[in-house]
Order: structure tokens, then C-alpha cells, then sequence
């Protein structure tokens, strides 16, 4: 079978670098807006997924309801209320969805500037409805308002793309519970980790990070970044968490935790032990069991043990 002309047209969007210095103008506004802890809100990180597609439903579910009412005599009044609850929630949602889009693979950010184009122009003509309807040309606001439904529909179809096609948005160390095997994986001797420094190690073709800390204390995390993959190996650590070099997502080194986006799911932790002058670690929480911890390890600690 061959591919459909659509896919076709969105690969060779995501290969097209003529946008890529307004790209980067726009992503570097974006990234010095003053948003504070603002910015892990909007990320979603509270929620444990990106909270613009949740934002969105407003916006979309609103203009929808517009269109059936658009289609029904004399319910112009209530259509035009919904497409003005949509123009007043697409703000909010669109702030959202471009603080996430600035933390993205470039691949990722040229669909997504058309993306945000098709939506802009969406809002433009729900905004021309909304005036159309209050100077009385109802017909003149149906007629924009079916248009920005058809804008929306596009830039649904990209932003899904995205999702789904490009995996903007998911979280990138889910696999890691179904692929790492049960029971305890040796990855080196002590002396293969270096005090407070990132080293890579692998169990079951999985990427791990190993950190020993200086007072002997070994984590061991999933080694991608939750948020794209980054290789969390080639980051900093400081203050009992590392940093990933990509986006800078923080993540806990004890449990995985993300205590800053833009990830807005914790990396995979294992527990840890020392075993004969090896370091063996094993996945935490394995089908729901209750956090289990090496008998006095502690939270990766390190002990000496015969087995």
C-alpha cells in the first residue's frame, strides 16, 4: 500500500528548515516569559501528563456546540455565547500548549508552528463570528464560524500527529517496567562509579544510571529522560538530583520523582545493593508490590553482603 499524500505532506513537514530561525525566536520568547512555577502548571506536571490537551476541549467542545446550534433556526443568541466561552478558554489553552512546544525536538516544533497557526487562524475567525453576530449578521457569523471549525479541524489533525506520529507530550521511560526482567542485575563493581558522578549502565538493553554518592549511597535510575529521552548520563548532579541536558527536567535520585519540568512523569527507579564489591540493582515496584528496599540498604544506600 502506499503512503497517503497526507503523511507524505506532514514528513516533508518535519523535514522543511525554512522556518527554523523564526523557530528559534519564537521558542527563546517563550522560554523568558516570567511564568516562575507557573511554568510546571502549565507543563502539567501536577497532573502527570501535559494539561494543554485537557485545556483544549473547552475551546474545541465549545465551537462545536456552536456549529449544531448554527445549523438550528433561532438559536443564534446560544451559539454565539459558546463561540465567545471558546475564544475567552483558546488563551490559556494556547499559552499551554506553547510552553510545552518550546521544550520540543525541532522536528516536533516545525509541525507544531503550523500547528499554532491553523489554530490562530481558527480563533481569528471565531473572533470575526463573534463580531459578525453582534451587528446582527447572523449569516456573516455562521459563515465564519463553520470556517473556524474547519481550521480547528486541521489543527487538531496536526497537533494528533504530533501525539501520536512524533510522541510529543508521552512519556518516554513508560516501557521500562515492561522490559526490564524481575530480580536483581549486576552493573559493575564499586569502583566502576566515580562519588557524585553519572555513569550509563545497561540491564536488559535498558539504559540505567548509576550515581554513588560520597557517602557511599548508590541510585540507580532510568537512564531516559521521561520528557524526550534525553540521556540523563550526560547531565549534572547537584543536590541529590540530576539534570537532564536537554530541557532540564530535575528528577529526585532517591525515587525518580520530577521535582521540575518541563517532565511531567518520574524515571523509573531501582533499588540498589553492593554485593561482594558489586553494585546490583533491581526495578522498584515491580505489578504493584509495595516499595521494596534491600535489607538495610535503605533509600540506595550501600551495604556489604555475601548474597
Amino acid at each position: 500500500m502506499r503512503q497517503s499524500r497526507a503523511l507524505r505532506l506532514l514528513d516533508r513537514l518535519e523535514r522543511e528548515p525554512r522556518a527554523d530561525r523564526l523557530i528559534g525566536v519564537l521558542r527563546e520568547g517563550v522560554r523568558s516569559l516570567p511564568l516562575g512555577r507557573g511554568r510546571d502548571a502549565l507543563h502539567g506536571r501536577w497532573l502527570g501528563h501535559p494539561v494543554h490537551p485537557l485545556m483544549v476541549q473547552v475551546p474545541i467542545g465549545s465551537w462545536m456546540s456552536a456549529a449544531v446550534l448554527d445549523l438550528r433556526p433561532g438559536r443564534s443568541r446560544e451559539a454565539g455565547l459558546l463561540v465567545g466561552l471558546g475564544l475567552a478558554a483558546a488563551a490559556p489553552a494556547a499559552l499551554a500548549g506553547a510552553v510545552d512546544w518550546a521544550e520540543l525536538h525541532r522536528q516536533q516544533q516545525r509541525v507544531g508552528l503550523v500547528h499554532a497557526l491553523a489554530n490562530t487562524a481558527a480563533v481569528g475567525m471565531y473572533a470575526a463570528s463573534l463580531a459578525c453576530r453582534l451587528k446582527g449578521r447572523e449569516a456573516a457569523g455562521r459563515t465564519f464560524g463553520f470556517l473556524g471549525l474547519t481550521a480547528v479541524g486541521l489543527g487538531g489533525a496536526l497537533g494528533g500527529h504530533m501525539a501520536y506520529r512524533q510522541a510529543s507530550g508521552a512519556n518516554h521511560a513508560e516501557e521500562v517496567p515492561h522490559v526490564v526482567t524481575r530480580g536483581w542485575h549486576r552493573v559493575g563493581g564499586v569502583d566502576e562509579f566515580p562519588a557524585g558522578r553519572p555513569v550509563r549502565r545497561s540491564v536488559d538493553d535498558v539504559p540505567v544510571l548509576v550515581v554513588r554518592e560520597i557517602g557511599g549511597a548508590v541510585h540507580a535510575l532510568a537512564e531516559r529522560c521521561s520528557h524526550l529521552a534525553g540521556p540523563l548520563s550526560e547531565g549534572t548532579v547537584a543536590d541529590g538530583c540530576v539534570q537532564c541536558p536537554w530541557h532540564g527536567s530535575v528528577f529526585r535520585l532517591a525515587d525518580g520523582w520530577n521535582v521540575r519540568g518541563p517532565a511531567t512523569a518520574p524515571q523509573p527507579a531501582f533499588d540498589t545493593r553492593i554485593v561482594d564489591g558489586h553494585v546490583e540493582i533491581r526495578l522498584r515496584q515491580q505489578d504493584g508490590e509495595a516499595d521494596r528496599r534491600a535489607v538495610g540498604t535503605g533509600a540506595g544506600s550501600a551495604r556489604g553482603s555475601t548474597g
